[in-house]
């Protein structure tokens, strides 16, 4: 299916995109927390690899992932555009998650990683479970 942009207005729209704050990742995260009253979390902890959200007591780092960038296959959605350099950002994306993933585990944390689309409330179940960890 080809993109119902142009090119320019594709990079505007992609441009806006950040890795902090979006409401289907991380903010809706902790309308969960809030819900289920999961507490001591902290967020923007200052560590290399950079959790969304860490537990210091239990030494848990929470990712985040946003299905596209991070190269879940729960979508269909692959750009025909430029598609080898997409290919290679999420490669590359994959390779970086484990890498930080391996490095936590190797200094004794427990690392989960939450998919944007398990915060969907049709995949709440599926959430609760990971989240399990946390209470």
């Amino acid at each position: 299916m080809p993109d119902v942009y142009d090119k320019a207005t594709r990079s505007a729209v992609m441009s806006k995109v950040r890795s902090k704050g979006n409401k289907s990742t991380e903010l809706r995260l902790i309308e969960v927390f809030h819900e289920y009253g999961i507490t001591g979390w902290r967020r923007n902890y200052t560590v290399k690899g950079h959790p969304d959200f860490v537990f210091m007591e239990r030494r848990i780092a929470v990712f985040v992932d946003g299905c596209f960038w991070h190269g879940h296959d729960c979508r269909n959605t692959r750009p025909k555009e430029n598609e080898d350099f997409w290919a290679a950002k999420r490669k590359r994306n994959i390779m970086h998650d484990r890498e930080v993933t391996a490095k936590f585990e190797q200094r004794g944390w427990t690392v989960v990683r939450i998919w944007e689309c398990e915060l969907k409330k049709k995949n709440l179940s599926k959430l609760l479970v990971k989240l399990n960890l946390m209470k």
